[in-house]
């Protein structure tokens, strides 16, 4: 008798938070992040990349607003339809930013580094816009300068070669390369002048482990894509129920102020913030802080603690849970220190939370991330609001049950 032959196995499908990010949507999150928006000046990732990007796919029934003091973007998929349940998810385009204080005679632009650690940015090539001297209302920019402080080890004191000193923000300055005579007026004739912004010149690349990704700015250039991917997705199988407002932000880096207006403007009923998270297991020098084992590259993460919901966290971690798709809880005291504040500093009651994406180096020019970290919280937050829609026997979720649905730990039941 002929012997039989075991079938085989047919190999499990990839889930796509599992599999390498496609070619395209890599060069989407690499022209987000690339955009030059520091502080203020946010429309060249909010109008410029993507405004642009909804604008090809999303339904005729969907309405953009803009905002008269901000350069933020809220797309909404049921516009003027305020008895629907909302929910609101923002992410921030502002980036932190140099800025110019000082010109010197000998052609050194002194400058103040805002939320950098000023040793992390010497050596940098660095761009800075200005506004043009015969027209304001235009800009230039001039590439080719670098971050300095020093000049030379030759120069520094004994103490900073050894490491026991280190650099302050009063010594770091931009290097032009100017010489000659009357450098002051040769960058001041450039319309050069205090306030200008300098930003960090690196474009994310592939990392050199797998599905790694490195550059500047992924705070929060991954918080908007992750918002725009979101809608996307939702936009080729609409909700029925559920209003969401995708929502681009600003003046984040600097106090939560754009979300916090645009928030108090639509005052949603459900509020998640988007943005970055840290890899503490990877951190260096903190062992000693016994801080959370979150770590790149194992799933995104849930933020409990401060204004944030257990309802809504107990919502994503059971979608989570049903398509399998990886998570870490992160815990915040007083401050989420992201967009989930929104509500919170707007004045207005709403259910919040804060979804993040473990990265590494944060807020340098070498930040880097796992491609599996922000597809998976796409996913997560795609099944999260098609669940919130079906709630109800398909009537959706409802503002009684964000109301009803508190936890009440007079109930919790003795272990």
């Amino acid at each position: 008798m002929p012997k039989k032959t075991a079938a085989k196995k047919a190999k499990p499908t990839k889930k796509p938070w599992e599999k390498s990010m496609p070619k395209a949507q890599f060069e989407l999150m690499r022209d987000i992040l690339a955009a030059p928006s520091p502080i203020g000046l946010e429309s060249a990732m909010s109008y410029g990349v993507i405004k642009p990007e909804f604008e090809k796919w999303m339904p005729k029934s969907w309405a953009i607003h803009q905002f008269k003091g901000n350069a933020g973007l809220v797309i909404d998929t049921h516009p003027g339809e305020d008895d629907r349940t909302s929910v609101m998810i923002i992410g921030h385009a502002d980036k932190i930013r140099m800025q110019v204080r000082n010109i010197d005679n000998d052609g050194k632009i002194w400058i103040n580094t805002d939320s950098f650690l000023p040793c992390t940015l010497v050596g940098h090539e660095v761009k800075l816009f200005s506004q043009d001297p015969k027209d304001p209302s235009k800009y230039n920019i001039i590439e080719g300068g670098t971050i300095e402080a020093l000049g030379a080890i030759h120069f520094s004191e004994p103490a900073q070669r050894t490491g026991d000193k280190g650099l302050k923000p009063e010594m770091m300055y931009l290097e032009l390369q100017m010489h000659g005579e009357k450098r002051k007026e040769r960058i001041e004739e450039l319309g050069i002048r205090a306030g200008d912004p300098i930003i960090l010149d690196r474009p994310i690349k592939h990392g050199f482990s797998e599905d790694s990704f490195y550059g500047a700015y992924l705070d929060n250039g991954l918080g908007c894509f992750v918002v725009t991917e979101i809608a996307k997705i939702l936009a080729k199988s609409k909700l029925k129920n559920l209003r969401v407002l995708y929502t681009i932000a600003t003046h984040e880096e600097i106090g939560r102020f754009g979300s916090a207006a645009i928030a108090g403007e639509f005052k949603p009923d459900i509020l998640i913030g988007s943005d970055v998270n840290h890899d503490y297991d990877a951190a260096p020098g903190i062992a000693a802080k016994r801080m959370n084992k979150m770590t790149m590259g194992e799933g995104f993460t849930i933020t409990k603690g401060s204004v944030t919901s257990d309802y809504i966290n107990s919502l994503i971690e059971k979608v989570c849970k049903k398509e399998g798709i990886p998570y870490q809880m992160d815990f915040a005291g007083r401050d989420t220190g992201t967009d989930a504040m929104a509500a919170a500093l707007a004045g207005f009651d709403s259910a919040s939370t804060s979804i993040g994406f473990p990265i590494r180096n944060m807020h340098t020019i070498s930040e880097t991330g796992h491609t599996s970290d922000v597809i998976g919280a796409v996913h997560a937050m795609v099944a999260l609001f098609r669940e919130m829609d079906k709630m109800n026997r398909g009537k959706g979720i409802t503002r009684d049950d964000l109301k009803n649905t508190h936890p009440r730990l007079d109930q919790a039941k003795s272990l």
